[in-house]
């Protein structure tokens, strides 16, 4: 389980995984210097609501793993991810899907 830092303020757990992949679709959004939401489920412990932040490429992120090994990339989630983050409704954790593409593609 990794964690998701936003400024100082406010942090999410998300699975390593899933935490890499989301990591990629940020990171190429920014470098074109492109704004977004980014929207999750908070834990049953804080309310069990939604938060959404505005990413921009002045935005102060963290990325915290736990685990010491980074994940071959799945092609297909990181471009639902992308399509996801280019839609109105903006970057989503959402379930990883079979890879379609060729395979794995490098880590981060």
């Amino acid at each position: 389980m990794g964690r998701f830092n936003y400024s100082s303020q406010v942090k999410t757990e998300v699975e390593d995984r899933a935490l890499a992949h989301v990591q990629v679709a940020i990171g190429n959004k920014l470098r074109r210097g492109e704004s977004f939401f980014f929207t999750w489920r908070d834990d049953a412990s804080i309310g069990d609501g939604r938060r959404s932040v505005w990413i921009h490429p002045a935005a102060d992120l963290d990325f915290k793993y736990y685990g010491s090994r980074a994940p071959a990339m799945n092609r297909t989630w990181l471009e639902k991810l992308a399509h996801a983050a280019n839609s109105t409704g903006g970057l989503f954790i959402m379930s990883e899907p079979h890879d379609e593409g060729t395979g794995a593609i490098e880590t981060i």
